[in-house]
C-alpha cells in the first residue's frame, strides 16, 4: 500500500470511529490531562468527530474545538454530525504547517501517532507549534497494539504477529507508539510531563457488538491492505476468519493492550 493511505481507510471507517469511542474514556483521560472550560482546544486526528464533540463539552463554558483530519469523508462525516457553533473541522496533512489555524491552550493527539511509525517525531514536533506558550499537549496511544491475546491457537498467534510485522514494514503503522510519547515530550522541551498507564481494548466474557464490529473491521481491512498471503492457513484468509471469529466470539477469551496518555506543558520562554 502507499506509505500516505490511511491503513483503515474502508466505507465503515466512521462508524468504526464512532462506535468504538467511550465518551467516559476520553472525559477521564482529558480532564486527567489538564482540559478545562474556557479553552481553545485543536483535535489532532480528529476522525469522526465524536472525539471533538466529547472534548467541546468538556470546555463549556466559553471553549471552542477545532478538529483536523487528513480524510475528506472523516470531515464530511464530523461536519454533518457533529459540526455547530463552537466546534470547526479542517482537511488537513498533519506533517505539514498548521500555523495558520492559530494557537491552542490544549491540543489532543489521540491514537495518531500509530500510523506514522517513520515520522512520528517530525509529526509531534510539527504539532507542537500550534500549542501556545504555557499550553498543554496531551498524546494518547497504545502499546504492543493487537497482540496481547489469550485463548489462541499457535497458528492463529503466529498469524496475527505476522500481520502485524507485516504492518510495520508496508504500511508505516507502529504497534509500539506508546512507549514513545514520554520521550517525545522530553525532547521538544516541554515541562511538567506526567504519564498515566491503564487498560485498552479490555475484552473477557461476553462480547459486545462494538467490539466485534470494530475487531471484525480490523482483520478484515489491514491485512488485505498490505497484501498478507496468510500461508499458515491452507484455505487462506477465509480458514483465518473463520478462526478468529470463533476466537473472539469465545467468552473465555482475553485480550487487552497498554493504553498510555502522556501529557506536557510548553514552556513560557
Amino acid at each position: 500500500m502507499h506509505k500516505k493511505e490511511y491503513l483503515m481507510e474502508n466505507a465503515e471507517e466512521a462508524t468504526r470511529l464512532d462506535l468504538k469511542t467511550d465518551g467516559k474514556t476520553i472525559n477521564r483521560q482529558a480532564l486527567w490531562a489538564g482540559l478545562r472550560p474556557g479553552m481553545r482546544v485543536a483535535d489532532i486526528g480528529s476522525g469522526s468527530g465524536i472525539t471533538t464533540s466529547y472534548l467541546h463539552a468538556l470546555v463549556q463554558p466559553g471553549g471552542t474545538v477545532t478538529g483536523v483530519d487528513a480524510s475528506g469523508e472523516r470531515i464530511a462525516h464530523a461536519l454533518t454530525r457533529y459540526g455547530h457553533d463552537g466546534i470547526s473541522f479542517h482537511q488537513r496533512d498533519m506533517l505539514k504547517p498548521l500555523d495558520d489555524l492559530g494557537q491552542f491552550d490544549f491540543v489532543w493527539v489521540r491514537f495518531v501517532l500509530e500510523y506514522f511509525r517513520s515520522n512520528s517525531d517530525d509529526l509531534v514536533r510539527n504539532i507542537s507549534r500550534i500549542v501556545k506558550p504555557g499550553g498543554i499537549l496531551c498524546l494518547v496511544d497504545l502499546d504492543h497494539n493487537c497482540l496481547n491475546h489469550h485463548g489462541m491457537s499457535p497458528r492463529l498467534e503466529k498469524t496475527l504477529f505476522g500481520i502485524i510485522e507485516g504492518l510495520q514494514e508496508r504500511a508505516n503503522f507502529d504497534p509500539y507508539a506508546g512507549r514513545k510519547l514520554y520521550s517525545y515530550l522530553y525532547d521538544i522541551g516541554f515541562e511538567e510531563i506526567n504519564v498515566d498507564v491503564s487498560a485498552h481494548h479490555l475484552i473477557y466474557g461476553s462480547l459486545q457488538e462494538a467490539d466485534a464490529f470494530n475487531w471484525m473491521k480490523k482483520v478484515e481491512v489491514a491485512p488485505k491492505k498490505i497484501g498478507y498471503a496468510f500461508t499458515e492457513y491452507e484455505g487462506g484468509y477465509e480458514q483465518f476468519l473463520a478462526e478468529f471469529r470463533s476466537f473472539f466470539n469465545d467468552p473465555r477469551r482475553f485480550t487487552y493492550s497498554p493504553i498510555i496518555s502522556c501529557r506536557g506543558r510548553k514552556p513560557l520562554n
